[in-house]
């Protein structure tokens, strides 16, 4: 009987490895904070990306996962699950313990494993015996299943101790300045043009010397200069532009290595933007209701605290005998706040992908959202809840219902039908969809393999 189960589970692996195709490749692309809006607008010159739909298929929407910040979005994206199931349930979290921020966001503290609970599309497709690789992909420092990467961490010493060894010596023989990582990183947005071109020579580089069956490159020029200035501005436009110039170099990248016609490229964004003229500081709520107290910019005490997600905040009620009423009293008084589009209880979690306090330490009591215009403040300081800001400026975390937080969603090449346009997908069947392109399957997905795209 063993001997049959073991003959059974041998079988079954090599029909695994067998399925993959190892002469297909699959280049995933994330534009960071590029709205499906930007399609169809003729000021957003990307002809790149609106030539790959046309040879390819695309969706007029695609739903992203709540909040919709980078962190969790990006991981949803690989993944194929709900934030609350993945683990990366934000760009960051309130310790209850220790009452400190704790950081998804550059990927200062914790490796792939400790916080992705799932697998990804790319364990899959490594285990599967094809070759894997990761260009600054959130929420992937040190992933075992990646042939050949480099972090999405700011740190100079981090991001060179999580890169792949052998990558790191070539890139440097090339001439690629991987040393100015973090120089360009604390720069701002004078840095992010720079970042994305240096990420873009690094996954030329890659394609061309290694041939990855897959490989996932994360652009940030367009997030950057949307949160600077606001959505549809002049600078985001030219940064629109900016990154279907790197989808370009990186298309003909396939084509130098020889294996264009052997590769699909999928462009995905991990949220929409709003612009916002008004921020609402629920800390200030907080605050005067006694429940946090602070010293000039520090907050020095809690019994409660909102921890800000951009359009969206996470509160989290420290003071256990008590909670139930706060809770409820909270939720009265930021329902009545202007801007305030919803304040979502625990038993309502399940509906934004989150799970609850109870199942997980790390998610809070209450979370909230804005209205369109309207952004949080962490800040603890003054007497106005609500305060307007002197310009505008771009934001995103909001509820995914929202319709400008969908995000765009383009796919050509190998594997792909020819002038696809589906109305809505989900941001959860993007990497079902990749396995089934290479070949290997993705189990207990959220989202679906989206067959009405695929040829073959």
């Amino acid at each position: 009987m063993k001997l049959h189960l073991l003959l059974v589970s041998l079988l079954l692996a090599i029909a695994t490895t067998q399925a993959a195709r190892k002469d297909r490749h699959v280049i995933l692309i994330s534009v960071d904070g590029l709205a499906s809006y930007y399609f169809d607008d003729p000021k957003a010159h990307m002809p790149t990306i609106r030539s790959l739909a046309e040879s390819g298929a695309r969706a007029k929407r695609m739903k992203c996962s709540f909040p919709s910040v980078t962190w969790p979005n990006h991981t949803t994206l690989v993944t194929g699950v709900e934030p609350g199931t993945h683990g990366v349930i934000a760009n960051n979290y309130f310790d209850r313990k220790t009452k400190k921020t704790v950081p998804f966001i550059p990927d200062p503290l914790f490796d792939k494993h400790e916080i992705v609970k799932v697998p990804t599309v790319y364990d899959v497709a490594h285990r599967a015996g094809l070759k894997t690789a990761g260009v600054i992909w959130p929420a992937s420092r040190n992933a075992k299943h990646l042939d050949w990467q480099l972090p999405d961490v700011f740190d100079q010493k981090i991001f060179e101790s999580a890169s792949t060894p052998s990558l790191l010596k070539e890139l440097r023989a090339k001439g690629i300045p991987i040393e100015k990582q973090m120089e360009w990183c604390k720069m701002g947005n004078a840095g992010k043009a720079q970042r994305d071109w240096m990420y873009t020579r690094i996954a030329e580089h890659i394609i061309t010397t290694h041939k990855p069956n897959f490989l996932a490159i994360h652009l940030v020029t367009v997030d950057s200069f949307e949160h600077a200035t606001g959505r549809n501005t002049p600078e985001a436009y030219w940064a629109c532009n900016d990154s279907d110039n790197r989808v370009r170099e990186i298309i003909e990248a396939t084509k130098q290595a020889g294996i264009y016609e052997n590769t699909a490229f999928v462009v995905a964004a991990d949220h929409g933007f709003i612009t916002y003229t008004n921020q609402i500081k629920p800390n200030v709520l907080l605050r005067q209701r006694g429940l946090l107290k602070s010293a000039g910019p520090r907050i020095v005490e809690q019994k409660a605290y909102a921890q800000v997600q951009g359009g969206a905040a996470m509160v989290y009620i420290l003071d256990e005998a008590n909670k139930q009423r706060i809770a409820k009293q909270l939720k009265n008084e930021f329902k009545k706040i202007p801007g305030m589009a919803a304040v979502i209880e625990p038993k309502d979690f399940d509906s934004v992908g989150q799970l609850t306090p109870e199942d997980d330490p790390r998610s809070p009591d209450l979370f909230l959202s804005a209205k369109d215009g309207y952004s949080f403040s962490g800040s603890a300081k003054g007497d106005d809840v609500v305060s307007a800001m002197s310009s505008p400026k771009g934001a995103h975390g909001y509820l995914t219902t929202h319709p400008l937080m969908y995000a765009n969603f383009v796919v050509s090449g190998a594997g792909i039908k020819k002038g696809v346009v589906l109305d809505e997908v989900s941001n959860m069947d993007v990497a079902p969809t990749i396995a089934a392109v290479l070949g290997v399957k993705m189990k207990n997905t959220d989202g679906r393999v989206l067959r009405e795209i695929l040829a073959d």
